[in-house]
């Protein structure tokens, strides 16, 4: 058992570093058109939710800051928000991480505190449809997330592990948004009400596919790497 264990935590961390690298790798992958959107779907859209879901909150939080920073400056075309870009993807793997264990309570604090700075901006006082529906789509799958997905995570049954990688990256990736929309969408780049307004049905489909594609490649991973002895998702004893 002794020997199991320190097997585990000398793989976690070579793993942590090949997960940081990969998101720094698929900072230079070009983005896919998404038909029917207009938005695009990068890779990296995956990598980042998985990193909080296979290895915690903490160590998703480390492993996306390094690899988000080191893929801006290999790719400093996507860094839209300056050298601050690489926060919102710690965001999205701490938050991911967090629900997939089970905590609901610093998701919705935070999704709480974004509202606030949305509503305390005029321009998001006068698109306040954005918050009231996709904020709240986010509230809700942190919940049931929180409820469900650390069950389904141990569970055997692939269909619901899916359903829980969806849920937890869904919600990692609404709050990131929350972090984006107002420290760059609205004090940078001050975007007019209108557009909030049309992100309105977007960002929620936008975020849905990259929750599946989240969904697609963490299930055969959460499969497939205990039995080769990298031990990757929540564990039974684990608080």
């Amino acid at each position: 058992m002794v020997e199991a264990k320190k097997y585990e935590g000398k793989t976690n961390f070579a793993v942590y570093a090949v997960w940081a690298a990969l998101i720094s790798v698929t900072s230079l992958l070009p983005s896919i058109p998404m038909v029917g959107t207009g938005g695009t779907f990068s890779l990296k859209a995956v990598v980042l939710p998985l990193a909080g879901i296979l290895f915690g909150p903490a160590a998703g939080a480390v492993i996306c800051a390094i690899g988000g920073f080191i893929g801006q400056m290999l790719a400093p075309h996507t860094a839209w928000m300056g050298i601050a870009t690489f926060i919102t993807g710690v965001f999205t793997g701490v938050v991911a991480g967090y629900v997939s264990r089970g905590n609901w309570k610093i998701p919705i604090g935070l999704l709480i505190l974004f509202t606030i700075l949305w509503i305390s901006n005029p321009i998001g006082r006068a698109a306040i449809i954005f918050p009231a529906v996709f904020y709240s789509m986010g509230a809700v799958t942190i919940i049931v997330g929180a409820l469900f997905s650390r069950k389904w995570l141990l569970g055997s049954n692939a269909l619901l592990k899916g359903v829980a990688i969806w849920l937890a990256s869904f919600s990692g990736f609404v709050l990131a948004a929350g972090f984006a929309n107002y420290v760059g969408g609205l004090m940078m780049l001050q975007l007019p009400a209108q557009v909030w307004t049309g992100l309105v049905i977007l960002s929620p489909i936008e975020r849905s596919i990259f929750s599946l594609g989240a969904a697609i490649v963490g299930v055969p991973l959460l499969i497939g790497l205990p039995k080769i002895g990298v031990f990757v998702g929540p564990k039974p004893d684990e608080e």
